[in-house]
């Protein structure tokens, strides 16, 4: 079948083993000094060792690939111990994978095993309200909001946004470019976004987390950057780990397009 999958770019891996450890399913092994995806089946596509990745080697991309078959991956799971069979449950809800979770909730106890408490810190009693993951856990910030006599004027230069809908004949890649590449969330979580960040520029947002269409963007941005005037590039994302996503994806498209450009990247904090 055809799913989500990661993909690791052999010639980035500096095999720290990161990924292996941040890989609860146990998909990635270390050979010969580089991170492998040693089990299809294991993987379940999320990205989990993404954020885990210093080198921005791994990547989710859409292929042929065997089904993800959560019942042997909890029999490899519950050998490494509690503490493994904590942060598997937790990354299910973290992702929203109700059905897995589930699924795997009735193995433990088929088993006769407790469900680890560890598993549910900062996660609420309902499992499908709750997940422990800081990029998407829920929140209430506590700031107080002045408004206004007089809204401020949209920076906003062009349409659409997303990257998915952008294309690379666009008229709007005329002349010097200065580019934006934001994460979906970056614009609000910064009061000051449109003059602080899109000023002046053109501006594509996409999500690399939810977004199923990471290759499709990849060949995009080398597209557009191989063949217009782009000035500089600016990676405008959240402090999270899996907003890391939008830094490497920009980074491999700059690479292979052979340009030298200047990249800033900047990370928006989340309160």
């Amino acid at each position: 079948m055809k799913r989500n999958i990661i993909r690791i770019d052999e010639e980035k891996c500096n095999g720290c083993g990161k990924c292996v450890t941040g890989c609860p399913e146990g998909a990635i092994q270390l050979i010969n000094g580089k991170a492998r995806l040693v089990s299809e089946n294991y993987c379940d596509g999320l990205g989990a060792c993404i954020g885990n990745c210093p080198e921005g080697a791994i990547s989710i991309e859409e292929r042929e690939a065997d089904v993800y078959d959560e019942a042997a991956v909890m029999e490899n799971i519950i050998k490494q111990g509690r503490e493994v069979i904590a942060a598997h449950l937790a990354h299910l809800l973290e992702h929203g994978e109700i059905e897995l979770y589930d699924e795997a909730i009735a193995i433990l106890e088929k088993k006769g095993m407790d469900i680890p408490q560890q598993s549910f810190i900062e996660i609420k009693h309902d499992h499908h309200h709750g997940h422990s993951c800081p990029g998407s856990e829920n929140r209430l910030l506590d700031k107080k909001i002045s408004i206004q006599s007089r809204r401020q004027q949209s920076a906003l230069g062009q349409w659409p946004i997303k990257l998915k809908l952008i294309s690379p004949r666009s008229t709007m890649f005329t002349g010097e470019i200065d580019l934006l590449i934001s994460a979906d969330c970056a614009p609000y979580a910064d009061a000051n976004f449109h003059q602080d960040f899109l000023n002046g520029r053109i501006m594509m947002t996409f999500c690399p987390k939810l977004d199923p269409y990471i290759e499709e963007y990849r060949d995009k941005l080398l597209d557009i950057i191989s063949n217009y005037n782009i000035k500089s590039i600016t990676i405008a994302r959240m402090e999270v780990p899996c907003c890391s996503g939008v830094t490497v994806l920009a980074k491999e498209a700059l690479q292979k397009s052979g340009k030298k450009i200047p990249l800033e990247e900047k990370i928006i904090n989340i309160a």
